[in-house]
C-alpha cells in the first residue's frame, strides 16, 4: 500500500473518494486522527486525517448500516479512555474496514512545524486537513 502525499503531483487541494476507515485515534480530549485508505489512480493509498470531534461525528453519521455502532464504540472509548492516544482499530474480520459509500472528501496538505534542513524540501505529512465532504447524489 502507498502514501497519499507521495502520489500528489502540487501541495494544492483535492478530492479522494472510495473512503475505508481503518482506524480512530483519540490524540487527546480535542483532537482525532483518522487512518483511512482510498483508490488513487488505481492504487490503494493510506492517509491520516486530522479532525476535530464534531467532524468525526459527521464522518460517523455517514458512514451507513455501520454508523449507529460506530457512534457508540467511540462514545464507549471517550467515556472509558484513561490514556492518550486511545486506538480503534477496524481491519479485522469481526471488525472490516468502514466504508464510506458515495462521499467524497476535500483535503489539504499539511506540512512539518520544524524549519527543514537546508539540504531538505519541505514535504507534506502524510496527514491531512479536511476541507469539506461531499455526498454523491444518484438522480
Amino acid at each position: 500500500m502507498k502514501r497519499l502525499v507521495d502520489a500528489l503531483v502540487d501541495d494544492t487541494d483535492f478530492f479522494v473518494e472510495q473512503i475505508q476507515i481503518t482506524a480512530i485515534v483519540f490524540d487527546n480530549t480535542d483532537d482525532v486522527t483518522v487512518w483511512a485508505t482510498t483508490l488513487f489512480d488505481e492504487d490503494l493509498h493510506f492517509f491520516h486525517l486530522g479532525l476535530q470531534f464534531p467532524t468525526l461525528d459527521l464522518l460517523l453519521r455517514l458512514a451507513g448500516s455501520r454508523a449507529e455502532t460506530l457512534q457508540e464504540d467511540v462514545a464507549e472509548a471517550l467515556a472509558t479512555v484513561t490514556e492518550w492516544p486511545c486506538l480503534l482499530e477496524y481491519t479485522t474480520e469481526e471488525k472490516p474496514p468502514v466504508p464510506l459509500d458515495g462521499v467524497a472528501m476535500k483535503l489539504s496538505c499539511t506540512y512539518p512545524a520544524d524549519e527543514p534542513e537546508e539540504d531538505e524540501d519541505s514535504m507534506p505529512h502524510n496527514i491531512f486537513y479536511l476541507e469539506g465532504v461531499f455526498m454523491r447524489l444518484e438522480p
